[in-house]
């Protein structure tokens, strides 16, 4: 297959026949691959998405397309499905790309014609031109990315997108790090390789609503932080020596007020504030190396990043020739066919 997109799916079964409808349009185009493969991957969806993929592998596609589902054994989050998509599929080139219609094919197309073109450059990253969500959202991803690049020991592109096309190379060196909690923009940037970054504006959501919540989004952004940098270590160093300072100078003035000036520093007031100043501190130390400790007692258990319930795929379509014939269908994927 010269190209296969992966397409990570929680809950899009009303978005997966418009979105294939789209891709089988997009081939029409000059920028469009020989041979594509959709690789599906449903992340434990409660509703029928992975019916829907399965039906579409039912139904006549395209002489020079094949669909491949992934079915995983529940919700394992977005980079373990994209982890998953990126393990099964067999492009020559690969991409990633939402189910939810924001995202045009026709634009991971034109990165692979990119590609093609430019065979000095590894990846095609998309970056959104203009954010559609809310002022306070928008602001804080906006102050994300100037923090991470700020601390991180990487740097991604401000409003960069899991939404590109790279290479062969580029995907085994996502997967030779099996690390269970995966921050895709960060690894993109870590892998290196030369990338080219293109603008795109996000069309509105298609049907459904998304999965991502305010406290999914930070929750997803302090992950990569801790991932890629000991920033938040280094914090508690700094905040620790800067409370030293202002506690050495404090007793300082006290002592010369105490001394000197002969005023009598009333203590409790004064003593309590000092203890809430620094049991605050402690505890936010200890939240904080609990986070990292946390992380290194479940990457030390080395459980897979996901579990997949079954891998069901069409036959593979035939070379760019005219009139092909091609029997359309699809059959369940053993182990041992895979490891064949």
């Amino acid at each position: 297959m010269e190209l296969s997109l992966i397409i990570p799916c929680h809950n899009e079964a009303e978005n997966i026949h418009p979105f294939v409808e789209r891709t089988l349009a997009c081939m029409q185009e000059p920028t469009a691959p020989c041979t594509l493969e959709l690789v599906f991957v449903d992340d434990g969806s409660t509703d029928a998405t992975f019916a829907k993929i399965m039906q579409m592998m039912d139904d006549v596609l395209h002489p020079h397309v094949r669909v491949k589902g992934i079915e995983l054994s529940r919700n394992f989050g977005k980079e373990s499905a994209m982890l998953a998509g990126l393990s099964n599929a067999s492009g020559q080139m690969l991409g990633f790309i939402d189910a939810d219609m924001q995202q045009d094919p026709a634009i991971s197309f034109e990165m692979f014609a990119y590609l093609k073109d430019h065979p000095d450059t590894d990846c095609v990253a998309a970056v959104q031109e203009e954010r559609h969500e809310g002022a306070v959202l928008k602001w804080f991803k906006h102050r994300f990315y100037k923090a991470f690049n700020a601390v991180g020991d990487v740097e991604i592109p401000a409003n960069a997108s899991d939404f590109r096309v790279f290479r062969r190379n580029v995907a085994c060196a996502l997967m030779s790090m099996p690390e269970y909690f995966r921050f895709s923009k960060g690894l993109f940037a870590w892998v290196g390789f030369r990338t080219h970054t293109i603008p795109y504006k996000p069309a509105k959501r298609h049907a459904g609503n998304t999965s991502w919540s305010f406290k999914s989004l930070l929750s997803y952004a302090f992950g990569g932080i801790v991932s890629f940098t000991t920033w938040p270590l280094r914090l508690i160093l700094y905040l620790g020596l800067l409370t030293s300072v202002v506690s050495i100078a404090y007793l300082i003035v006290v002592l010369f007020e105490y001394l000197i000036v002969g005023i009598n520093v009333p203590g409790y007031p004064t003593l309590v504030c000092l203890i809430l100043l620094f049991f605050g501190i402690v505890m936010l130390a200890l939240g904080i190396f609990g986070e990292y400790l946390g992380r290194i007692y479940i990457e030390g258990k080395h459980r897979p990043p996901y579990i997949a319930r079954r891998v069901i795929e069409q036959e593979a379509p035939s070379a760019c020739v005219e009139d092909p014939d091609i029997t359309q269908g699809w059959r369940a994927v053993s182990e041992d066919d895979r490891s064949a």
